[in-house]
């Protein structure tokens, strides 16, 4: 199956139903899981200057959490924090793919809509068309 699973967390109720998922994956494979928590910033203004979304500390505590529950399931999980510009969390997630070579990614959907997902971006969607590996997409 997968020895090498990378799941991506939010703050989400999606993020914690693609946990569950990780682990059972991991749980099946005896596999390895990253768990990548990416702390955005949005750009402001013309100078271009850049504030972040959350705290890094509550971003810190998101992916230590995740990897704390796995590691107590029996997992060697891993936690990732990693800063992005809003908007470009799906190429930050695919390249993380890449460097650890997992065998899948598995991450959390908000279940916009294909227009509002059109509209408004969805990060699942472009980690699709990126990814050269499989992607779960947890509802």
């Amino acid at each position: 199956m997968y020895e090498k699973i990378l799941v991506a967390v939010d703050h989400s109720a999606a993020s914690d139903r693609a946990l569950a998922a990780a682990k059972d994956l991991a749980t099946l494979s005896k596999g390895e899981v990253w768990v990548l928590h990416l702390q955005e910033r949005e750009i402001i203004g013309r100078a271009g200057g850049e504030a972040p979304i959350e705290s890094e500390s509550d971003a810190v505590t998101q992916a230590d959490a995740a990897a704390k529950m796995l590691a107590e399931a029996g997992i060697n999980a891993h936690a990732e924090v990693r800063e992005t510009v809003f908007g470009h969390a799906g190429g930050e997630i695919v390249a993380d793919a890449k460097l650890h070579d997992v065998g899948v990614i598995v991450m959390g959907s908000k279940g916009r809509s294909d227009m509002a997902g059109l509209v408004l971006g969805s990060t699942a969607h472009k980690v699709i068309h990126l990814s050269d590996r499989p992607v779960l997409v947890v509802r």
